[in-house]
């Protein structure tokens, strides 16, 4: 596959090319598709340049991988923790998408579902988990935590916290009861 051409306008990523940018929207459910341009988050940008899939240009300037990583982190500084998050989610196959709007920092859908999908959905077609990427040792209080399942609960998902270490991402599940 031929690398596609990116640019970096800030804390956004845009692909131009019509072809590129359908199917990589379409197919692997990055971005969001304009008339005339797909967008990218810096958490999408990252990981397609590490698996070496875009080819990301700034001012005319091709940006490495350790570059632009290194730019996503004076930006944000939960990005190193979210990243990983990002990276580890996809790399199992699961479609994942922002988790902005809903207060967390993903969605994630269950293996082949399309997450892109317009109109009538069957539950198993709906988020299945809300996750918020935490380091190691983060602490929480439990009106923070309280807000977090009922959030996944409102829409009918599960809540995980993903904790990334040193070793690794491990995920937590916290679930609504009601007695």
């Amino acid at each position: 596959m031929n690398m596609i051409k990116a640019e970096l306008a800030r804390n956004r990523v845009f692909v131009w090319d019509r072809k590129a940018a359908k199917k990589l929207f379409e197919k692997e459910f990055y971005g969001k598709l304009r008339e005339d341009r797909l967008e990218l988050s810096l958490l999408e940008a990252c990981l397609l340049l590490e698996r070496k899939m875009i080819k990301l240009v700034k001012d005319g300037n091709e940006l490495s991988f350790k570059e632009f990583y290194d730019y996503c982190t004076s930006l944000d500084k939960r990005f190193e923790h979210r990243y990983r998050v990002y990276r580890d989610l996809r790399s199992r196959g699961l479609p994942t998408r922002t988790g902005f709007k809903f207060g967390c920092d993903f969605r994630v859908y269950e293996r082949g579902v399309h997450p892109l999908k317009r109109g009538k959905k069957t539950p198993k077609e709906h988020t299945k988990w809300v996750v918020f990427a935490v380091p190691e040792g983060y602490t929480f209080s439990f009106h923070e935590l309280s807000r977090a399942v009922r959030l996944a609960h409102n829409i009918r998902a599960n809540m995980l916290w993903a904790v990334v270490s040193k070793d690794g991402v491990r995920y937590f599940s916290v679930r609504f009861f009601k007695p």
